[in-house]
């Protein structure tokens, strides 16, 4: 079995000492390829250190909507080198947070449409954070359009209508251990109707558990869970769920054999 994990965060803190385990961990539990996103200077820099030290490790660079204020010509020149990067595969995670509100709303939503506008040049898929703000998501999203290689709505947490409407727009939707909370029965329904040719799995290890794991320190492998959920919510194998996963990540990122 091959799981693909869409968003992870290797390239943090709490992963330092541990990658190597944390890796042959997820080996074991089937999960073979990691998309490593790095979201300021010192994330991006540790996550192209994984990247050429790791060959199931591939990366998303961008500029998080709670840094939106720091976006300056110099940050979007360092940004544009990185993305230079043989192993980058999409432009993210970008969009708008309006839990954590460290910059104001109009601030957040110039720089998600200039970091759109870069991976449109680029020619990369977005993928998309969205916190408190996906009505504004949509927004922006349809107001400069998603462009031709799609993106991503990073751990979808919103309605099978929403997630149909962002669809439209030419959006993959992401699942993370979220769809396995008893509470998450909108989220749920989204994994079990949505087309499975639309769908994604992901972490974003070290945050978001999933049950059993929940409470505790998240980790890719535990993207297993997040597949086995959306196979008993389809009515499923687990290995058709992870093949279709995996062939849906790696025909979007253009990692296909």
């Amino acid at each position: 079995m091959n799981i693909f994990d869409t968003h992870t965060h290797l390239n943090v803190d709490n992963f330092t000492d541990t990658v190597a385990e944390e890796l042959a961990l997820a080996k074991e539990m089937g999960v073979t390829v990691h998309n490593v996103v790095g979201f300021d200077h010192k994330t991006i820099d540790r996550a192209i250190e994984l990247a050429d030290a790791h060959q199931e490790i591939y990366l998303t660079l961008g500029w998080h909507p709670t840094e939106a204020g720091s976006y300056d010509n110099e940050v979007e020149a360092y940004l544009l080198e990185k993305l230079k990067h043989p192993k980058v595969i999409a432009l993210g995670e970008i969009g708008l947070d309006y839990y954590w509100m460290e910059d104001p709303k109009e601030v957040q939503i110039a720089v998600f449409k200039r970091q759109i506008e870069l991976a449109k040049q680029l020619d990369l898929p977005i993928v998309i954070h969205t916190r408190d703000a996906i009505e504004d998501t949509y927004a922006v999203l349809a107001e400069v359009g998603v462009g031709p290689r799609g993106g991503i709505m990073h751990s979808f947490s919103g309605s099978l209508e929403m997630a149909e409407r962002f669809m439209a727009l030419g959006m993959m939707i992401s699942f993370s251990g979220v769809v396995t909370f008893k509470k998450a029965t909108d989220i749920q329904k989204a994994a079990q109707q949505l087309p499975l040719d639309k769908i994604l799995v992901e972490t974003d290890a070290p945050y978001l558990a999933p049950v059993p794991k929940r409470g505790k320190e998240n980790k890719t492998a535990y993207t297993r869970y997040v597949v086995e959920k959306i196979a008993e919510l389809r009515h499923m194998t687990v290995e058709e769920v992870a093949a279709a996963t995996t062939a849906n990540a790696k025909k979007l990122f253009r990692l296909e054999e």
